[in-house]
């Protein structure tokens, strides 16, 4: 096959969009397909650019914000027409709130990951837990700000998470203690999304469930090192976190939080593949936080180990990510 792999994109996980799409081309590659690297801020990229850009090297922080946002957004249809797919290694932004995906579509060219409505769904935190819970499926309690700090005592106590609406990566997350925190860090994470949602705070265990063909993939549990939240850093820095797969929990636990994912991604009309983020508290009870449409493709990443645990190397994961999505769009390769 012909493939574009789309990376790079407006939002705070440019880098972690580019160390994704790093990998994806290599593995790709070695599976025989031919392969072209497509920065959506500058085009396509010749092979020392390539060298230059690919160090798969994440910093322990966010790009600057201002300097992201100053990137513009280049699709270009006549570059991509001639190639089978589009592998969508965008994260965040334009790249995961089904913006991207309706442009591709309007353009009739085939791409990775969920549509542009199923994109839009999981990237809007309020929504996405409106239908967790039309789905049936547990979810902390929430309240989108402005909201003073008596009533969010009253609602949800205190500890709770303030984060962005629309963002990933834990970007402008915040673990509010006390009351006096609450402010500063709704203005934080308002610095990111236009709208912020308050969150009652789950201790206990963080799991996810990687989604693949509609299939649960193994259940990974994830051991911050730095505290109680698995922080950007945690995330995308070596020895930032332990990460176990499969995770250490009974048959039944397993199979009840597999159901759940499995859940969550159909009820969010999401395709081919996904990953679902869960608390498990200290009675055993499983909290759904949150979907995500196109997760991280780095070395570092959770769905490729969750892959990798079932018995799915990574070019291969790669690979069936393509084949899925040319059956979505019911298209074939050209040649």
């Amino acid at each position: 096959m012909k493939i574009a792999v789309l990376f790079g994109g407006d939002s705070m996980e440019r880098d972690v969009s580019i160390a994704s799409a790093a990998q994806v081309v290599g593995a790709l590659r070695s599976r025989g397909h031919q392969v072209v690297a497509y920065d959506s801020g500058r085009g396509r990229l010749e092979a020392a650019d390539e060298r230059r850009l690919f160090t798969g090297k994440i910093d322990s922080r966010p790009p600057d914000q201002k300097s992201v946002s100053s990137l513009p957004t280049v699709v270009s249809a006549p570059d991509l027409a001639d190639v089978d797919l589009v592998f969508l290694a965008m994260h965040g932004g334009s790249g995961e709130d089904g913006t991207v995906q309706a442009l591709l579509d309007l353009a009739g060219i085939p791409y990775t990951g969920s549509g542009k409505l199923g994109s839009a769904l999981g990237w809007d935190k309020d929504v996405a837990k409106r239908l967790f819970v039309a789905a049936g499926v547990p979810t902390p309690d929430w309240l989108m700000a402005p909201i003073s700090s008596s009533a969010a005592a009253q609602w949800l106590g205190f500890p709770l998470i303030v984060k962005p609406n629309g963002q990933g990566s834990t970007v402008g997350l915040t673990l509010v203690r006390t009351p006096p925190e609450l402010d500063p860090a709704i203005e934080l994470a308002g610095r990111f999304d236009s709208q912020v949602m308050l969150e009652r705070f789950i201790d206990g265990r963080e799991l996810t469930v990687g989604i693949l063909d509609g299939e649960p993939l193994a259940v990974g549990e994830i051991i911050p090192s730095t505290g109680p939240i698995f922080d950007y850093a945690a995330k995308y820095q070596p020895g930032g976190a332990e990460e176990i797969f499969p995770a250490e929990l009974t048959p039944a636990q397993t199979e009840k939080i597999q159901n759940l994912a499995v859940r969550v991604h159909r009820a969010l009309k999401l395709d081919v593949y996904s990953r679902v983020d869960f608390r498990m508290d200290s009675d055993g009870r499983f909290w759904c936080l949150e979907v995500n449409t196109l997760p991280g493709l780095t070395e570092a990443s959770l769905l490729p180990r969750a892959a990798a645990a079932v018995g799915i190397s990574f070019p291969e994961l790669c690979e069936r990510i393509c084949r899925g999505a040319l059956a979505r769009h019911g298209a074939k390769p050209k040649k």
